[in-house]
């Protein structure tokens, strides 16, 4: 008992205080393979100190909405922290970590930013939450489907169930299916946490915002609480995609030798996937709005012949 409350503890501590860091590698990474110096990778964390120094400023035509959901995304992906199997495969709420739990939590925090945007009466508001809304509704099918064809190799839906029975059998990796699955589950990623192609951080041009643009009217302490989120949706996508499809070195009990050795191994393979990241999105341009469809439809494809796979290449 006292084992799983570290676990949980290390695991919230690991996602809450590290996903920041995570942001500001790869902005470091992008800056010096285009030849810049670049920000420190921990600006972050004085972006968010000064943001939460800052006067909360609030339109006077918000409702409830607008207050509560900075909130409400920070407390789903605190949550969604204890159900993803992060340095150990059986995580404190792992009784409910299959799939479908999990993007459940991230369309709650999806449906209530896209609300506030909304609710602020803002034209580009209405923009980037009708476009969030229509990148979610693309990529949420591909991640099930393609944690499916996982589950199907496993026998189980459940996260934890899934990196045992995978690391169990480290050829697996080398599978076709399994392979199609990483690609399909990498794009998606992408769409979700609003990197480039889909979406530009960087950029606060109005026409082609996505994320940014529902969050215009945040200020202060609420801004500072949604970039968080952001950032810990990103640690949580990209340690699915580390311990999902390359579940090395992930313990299924907890010690404390255990949880050392998984953060260890957790973040050998997030520098790892965040040096892909930033090679990738340095390399790519954004998409136009109307392609962005297609590449998700691309994603999809890819998920849907990693589960026939699954049938035809026993």
């Amino acid at each position: 008992m006292i084992a799983d409350l570290v676990g949980a503890v290390v695991q919230l501590a690991l996602v809450s205080l590290g996903s920041p860091l995570l942001i500001g590698v790869v902005r470091t990474l992008k800056a010096r393979l285009v030849g810049r110096r670049g920000p420190s990778p921990w600006q972050p964390y004085a972006d968010l100190r000064k943001l939460l120094g800052k006067e909360r400023v609030v339109s006077t035509t918000t409702s409830w909405i607008f207050a509560v959901t900075p909130t409400i995304l920070a407390a789903t992906m605190l949550v969604s922290a204890l159900i993803v199997p992060l340095v150990i495969s059986r995580p404190a709420l792992g009784f409910a970590g299959n799939v479908i739990v999990l993007m459940y939590l991230f369309l709650i925090g999806t449906f209530f930013l896209a609300l506030a945007g909304l609710d602020a009466g803002s034209a580009f508001g209405g923009m980037g939450g009708s476009r969030e809304v229509a990148v979610a509704a693309l990529a949420e099918p591909t991640i099930v489907l393609a944690v499916f064809a996982l589950a199907m190799r496993a026998g189980t839906i459940n996260l934890g169930g899934v990196v045992e029975r995978v690391s169990t059998d480290p050829w697996v990796a080398l599978a076709p299916g399994h392979l199609l699955a990483f690609a399909a589950f990498f794009i998606v990623m992408l769409a979700e946490t609003g990197r480039l192609p889909v979406d530009n951080p960087a950029t606060h041009l109005e026409l082609t915002m996505i994320h940014e643009a529902m969050v215009l009217e945040y200020s202060g302490p609420d801004l500072a609480l949604i970039e968080w989120a952001a950032a810990m949706k990103l640690f949580l996508f990209m340690s699915l995609l580390a311990n999902l499809f390359f579940p090395w070195g992930v313990p299924t009990h907890a010690s404390v030798t255990t949880l050392a050795v998984g953060a260890i191994v957790l973040a050998a393979k997030l520098a790892v996937l965040a040096g892909l990241l930033a090679v990738m999105e340095t390399g790519v341009a954004k998409l136009r709005l109307f392609r962005v469809p297609e590449l998700l439809a691309g994603s999809f494809a890819l998920a849907l012949l990693s589960v026939t796979s699954m049938f035809l290449l026993r």
